[in-house]
């Protein structure tokens, strides 16, 4: 039986467009005017994170979304860890009429697999970058 769990982000995840890490980095490349959204928690953040995200945590994401992203038109995406906050997240902003909010599917740790470039926002000492799980 699966877990509840699972089943909520499975049903996240498909009422919201799914986007590789490989059509992020091609659209931060791009020259389209893209918004990237971190929503994992501010610790997460710190120790590393896509150039040029933006955190929001997800627990806040209602609150603060208006003053961060205010064209509901932006064309955003959502990445967290593992890409289940991201699917909550973007179901979240598409209900909130942010129609061009996408998910990125495979999150962080994906990012980081890819040899793409990190963040990060500690200084003067050895971390841990998004450590792969196997």
């Amino acid at each position: 039986m699966a877990s509840p769990v699972k089943e909520w982000v499975d049903k996240a995840r498909a009422a919201t467009k799914q986007v590789t890490i490989g059509e992020l980095k091609a659209a931060l490349d791009g020259t389209e005017n893209v918004v990237v959204l971190d929503v994992r928690e501010p610790n997460e953040y710190q120790v590393a994170h896509i150039p040029e995200a933006i955190n929001v945590p997800r627990g806040l994401l209602e609150f603060s979304i208006w003053t961060v992203v205010p064209s509901k038109e932006a064309k955003i995406y959502v990445y967290c860890k593992t890409g289940a906050r991201a699917a909550f997240a973007t179901k979240t902003l598409n209900e909130l009429g942010y129609v061009n909010a996408v998910a990125v599917d495979t999150g962080g740790v994906a990012w980081v697999k890819a040899g793409y470039p990190v963040q990060t926002s500690i200084t003067d000492e050895e971390v841990v970058i998004m450590p792969a799980t196997r």
